[in-house]
This record gives C-alpha cells, structure tokens and sequence, in this order.
C-alpha cells in the first residue's frame, strides 16, 4: 500500500516510534537480507522517510 509521506506522517512515525520496515518484520530473513516469504524488500528497507513522495506498506508485515 503506497501512502504519501506528508508533515503528519513524519511526526506520527517520530511520536508512536512507526515500525514499517523489513528489518522490523518478523518475515525478513537478516543473514540473507531477503524476505522469507518472497517479496521484494528495495521499496521497504531502512532509509530516512524525509525527502520520500510516497512510502511502500508491505500487506505481509508482521511485527517481530
């Protein structure tokens, strides 16, 4: 799901501490930096959210 990132969105993530990444997803295999279920993780690894138009929601993310 894409979802623009905007002022709300930055302060939220900053306030609630948003986990949204593959390396905060219990389906992310860390020794392969790969997604065990097969996704591609490029849209959804570790990278400042300031300066994105848009962030990638994965459907299959799983708090670890």
């Amino acid at each position: 799901m894409k979802t623009p990132v905007d002022e709300r969105l930055l302060r939220e993530a900053r306030t609630f501490e948003l986990k949204f990444r593959c390396e905060d997803c219990a389906h992310f295999a860390v020794d392969g930096e790969r997604c065990a279920n097969g996704y591609p993780v490029g849209p959804h690894r570790a990278r400042p959210l300031e300066g994105l138009p848009s962030l990638e929601f994965c459907k299959e993310f799983e708090l670890a």
